[in-house]
């Protein structure tokens, strides 16, 4: 699943990131954050991109949720 850019914003509010958190936990250009962050809808960046930003929010708690009869989002994970 590709993530939509309100969802990116939605991830980096909950963990109080900036921009340039997310490069730092990504390593995506902060260039390419930017562009991404202008978009509506699904994000259109290559593969490896998208793949980096996931894991930086999935590795720190944050889950990707499908559209299931609303609009996609994001929550943390249970941990428990």
């Amino acid at each position: 699943m590709k993530p939509t850019s309100d969802q990116i914003r939605a991830a980096r509010a909950t963990h109080r990131w900036d921009q340039a958190d997310l490069t730092e936990q990504s390593g995506v250009s902060l260039a390419t954050v930017k562009r991404l962050k202008k978009m509506n809808g699904i994000v259109k960046a290559n593969r490896v991109t998208i793949q980096a930003i996931r894991r930086a929010f999935e590795e720190t708690g944050i889950k990707f949720i499908p559209e299931n009869g609303g609009e996609p989002g994001v929550r943390l994970k249970n941990e428990s």
